[in-house]
This record gives C-alpha cells, sequence and structure tokens, in this order.
C-alpha cells in the first residue's frame, strides 16, 4: 500500500507531500501518524527547512467524513472521553510542527477545508495559490470549537466566528492574505517554485539561529494561550459529537452520502 505521506529532500528542503489524491488528500490517522513521524525523522537531519504541500489537486479536504471514515458515527461508539482523546491526538499531531526546530512551510493549492486550515494554523508561513478555496469549516457542522479558535489568531474573533457560523464558508487565497491567514497568494502555476525560493533563501541562515528565531516568536502566541486554546478545542468537539443534532446530520451522511447529505442541509426546503 501507498504510503499516505510522502518525503522528499532537494538540498535544504525537505517536501512532505499530503499522499491521497483519490480523496482529495482528506487527513486520516494514519497519515498524521506519518506526518510526525517525518518530523521526528527530520529533527536531526540537515534539512534547513520543510514544506508540507498536497499531491493531485488539493492541499486537503480536512478531516475525512466519508460514511465508512472513523469520523462519521464513531463518536458515538467510542463516547465522550476517547473522543476527546482522539481529537487530543490531532492537536498533538499538529503540535510536532509548531515546536519543530526546522521553520515548516504549508504551501497549499486546491481545497484546504477544516482540518487541514487547522493544520495549516500550526505552520509558521503559509503562502497559497490565488484560486485555493480555504474554509474554517466542514459543509456540515458536525463539530464545533475545534477548528475556528485557531483562525481568531489568524483573522481576529470576528472572522473567525463568521468562518465558523457559517457551514462550509470560503475564502480564496487573496483573501487569506488580506485577512492574514496567508503570508503571500501567487498563481497555482507559480506555487512550487515561489515556495522553493522562500526555502531557499531561509536556508541561508545557520539552523541554530533559525530554532531560536522560530521558538522567540513562537512563545508571543503561547503566551497569548495558543497552545492551552488548541488543547481546549479537543473538549468542545467531544461534547458537541454527543448531541442529538449531529447524531442525525452524521445518520443523513451514512444513508444518503456526503454530496446529497450537503444538498439537503443547504437546502432544507429540497
Amino acid at each position: 500500500m501507498e504510503p499516505e505521506l510522502l518525503v522528499d529532500r532537494e538540498g535544504p528542503i525537505a517536501w512532505l507531500t499530503l499522499n491521497r489524491p483519490e480523496r482529495l488528500n482528506a487527513l486520516t490517522t494514519t497519515m498524521l501518524d506519518q506526518l510526525a513521524d517525518a518530523l521526528t525523522d527530520l529533527e536531526d537531519s540537515d534539512a534547513k527547512v520543510v514544506v508540507i504541500r498536497g499531491a493531485g489537486r488539493a492541499f486537503s479536504a480536512g478531516y475525512d467524513i466519508n460514511p465508512d471514515s472513523d469520523e462519521v458515527g464513531g463518536s458515538h461508539r467510542r463516547g465522550p472521553v476517547a473522543d476527546r482523546n482522539r481529537q487530543a491526538a490531532y492537536i498533538d499531531r499538529f503540535t510536532r510542527i509548531w515546536r519543530h526546530p526546522q521553520p515548516v512551510i504549508a504551501a497549499i493549492h486546491g481545497f484546504c477545508m477544516a482540518g487541514a486550515s487547522q493544520l495549516a494554523c500550526f505552520c509558521d508561513i503559509t503562502v497559497v495559490a490565488e484560486e485555493a478555496v480555504i474554509a474554517a469549516s466542514p459543509a456540515l457542522p458536525l463539530g464545533g470549537g475545534f477548528i475556528s479558535p485557531l483562525w481568531s489568531f489568524r483573522v481576529g474573533p470576528q472572522r473567525a466566528k463568521e468562518m465558523s457560523f457559517v457551514p462550509g464558508r470560503r475564502i480564496d487565497g487573496r483573501t487569506a492574505v488580506e485577512w492574514g491567514f496567508a503570508n503571500s497568494a501567487v498563481p497555482e502555476a507559480e506555487l512550487e517554485a515561489y515556495v522553493r525560493e522562500l526555502a531557499l533563501s531561509i536556508s541561508t541562515v545557520p539552523a541554530a539561529v533559525l530554532q531560536m528565531k522560530k521558538l522567540a516568536v513562537n512563545r508571543v502566541q503561547e503566551i497569548q494561550g495558543f497552545l492551552t486554546i488548541a488543547s481546549f478545542g479537543a473538549d468542545t468537539d467531544a461534547l458537541i459529537h454527543t448531541t442529538s443534532d449531529v447524531s442525525e446530520i452524521q445518520e443523513l451522511v451514512r444513508s444518503v452520502g456526503i454530496k446529497e447529505a450537503i444538498r439537503r442541509f443547504s437546502s432544507p426546503q429540497g
């Protein structure tokens, strides 16, 4: 079976590619475990910069919520504590990015939805394609308070609420830069070259200096509660998963599929 994360080295750059293109790189526990393992392997390597990107047509469609996945319906089988622990494990994987000694760049094209945007919030620099489609929450309200609080550190609380309250609310790459979610937006055809040039520029700085610079800036957000708020999200999401409202939506997904569930939820009179 092909790995769900590919690791390639190009001089001082380590390219980590989310590799489920047939599922728009929807995030799974296996993929995030492989991401954590790759970051551990790179810690003591001579890599200077890490880039996370997606294979195929998208960066990532977010957490895998297809009817056969653990995300749909699994919370009720596990119970609230086990579900909370599962969510906390996601945050632990993303925190590996935050604490990784080398700068980590998110290179986003296509879709960057829900949990994928959460991953990007833990990266040091985010570069997006102008045509990218970015959302803080899925088109179906299956959770709450897990992703959007982290957006508030990037775009402010009011915009984070807008992205959270409206299911599937989307912005493009240009808006993501305007709002502060991303550093730069470039045409998709130029994304890889732009990120490569940026990574090579960063790599001219000694590794020890880069590590201390990253630590210093991260501490600002940590003092503001970034990591604490990230961990709280697991609690609120697990609580929401126990409600009858979410259970009904999960059952709808299982019975008619994701696309039809989104259509019915978006058009209640249809």
